[in-house]
């Protein structure tokens, strides 16, 4: 027996919306069925889906789980993130890495790493 990751989840305010920035993030597009409720993104046919849910309250606190993203071109690709709508909140140099923090338009927060 032997489980895959299918789908990665994201509760938000507007699906349509967050779809969107992941999407740019990305680089793709976001599946033609989505809107304001429901919304999906499959970046590749091998990789996950992200999935957008609306949901009617508001995220409060800490992520407990978050994503972190990687790239050769840092600073090109951090510009690109908040340009897109990206918050920058925190950067950090531990255990041989280093990483900025960012929140996306709905404050999720998730991490952009720099390959060294």
């Amino acid at each position: 027996m032997s489980i895959t990751l299918e789908n990665v989840v994201f509760d938000c305010a507007d699906a349509g919306a967050l779809a969107t920035f992941w999407a740019d993030v990305f680089v793709t597009q976001v599946d033609a069925d989505s809107n304001q409720f429901f919304a999906t993104v499959n970046r590749s046919a091998d990789g996950p889906t992200l999935m957008f849910v609306q949901v009617p309250e508001p995220r409060t606190g800490k992520n407990r789980l978050h994503v972190d993203l990687a790239s050769a071109d840092w600073s090109a690709e951090l510009d690109r993130l908040i340009g897109l709508g990206a918050k920058r909140l925190d950067e950090h140099d531990e255990y041989g890495t280093h990483w900025i923090t960012l929140a996306d338009p709905e404050g999720n927060v998730f991490d952009l790493a720099e390959l060294r």
